[in-house]
């Protein structure tokens, strides 16, 4: 696949294992915005949560793609490694509903969100705020970044390339 679809629907996804955000576009057209938080406090069972969730709105909304933000290392090897697993849980969520996947790395998002790949999180959530209009409701961090995936995934925006698994 060459090039992103236009006027297509894409579930967006900032990874995490203990909260997730997700947005669901139809076009540009924000349907859902959520930040998902497995109830389990057991490590497994929450990996097990986000599949079913993911793959839940999968089969509800029909994406076309999946829009995914690539792993900032941290320093905090122990957070890394477990964001890893839930990123590799949310592929095969994707690969197993035959979705085409994009990422997009933290400063790509950024510079398409915001103009700037140095912007921090509340410019990111202002201009999001600018760019898609939402419903009133109160949002984490997590839901503003994966809004800010979907808007740069439907601009067509890719700095470091697409990766098709």
């Amino acid at each position: 696949m060459s090039d992103i679809a236009p006027n297509k629907s894409v579930i967006a996804i900032d990874p995490g294992y203990d909260r997730l955000g997700i947005a669901v576009f139809s076009e540009n057209e924000l349907l859902v915005s959520e930040c998902f938080i497995p109830d389990s406090k057991v490590f497994t069972e929450r990996l097990l949560q986000i599949k079913k969730r993911i793959q839940e709105l999968i089969k509800e909304h029909k994406p076309y793609s999946l829009a995914l933000e690539t792993l900032f290392f941290s320093k905090n090897q122990k957070t890394a490694l477990k964001v890893s697993e839930a990123r590799g849980v949310i592929l095969i969520s994707a690969i197993e509903m035959g979705l085409p996947i994009y990422e997009y790395s933290p400063n790509a998002v950024k510079i398409a969100v915001t103009g700037s790949g140095a912007a921090n999180k509340v410019g990111v959530i202002k201009m999001v705020e600018r760019l898609q209009p939402l419903t009133p409701k109160k949002r984490l961090d997590d839901e503003f970044d994966a809004i800010a995936v979907g808007i740069a995934h439907q601009a067509g925006f890719n700095l470091l390339g697409k990766i098709k698994l």
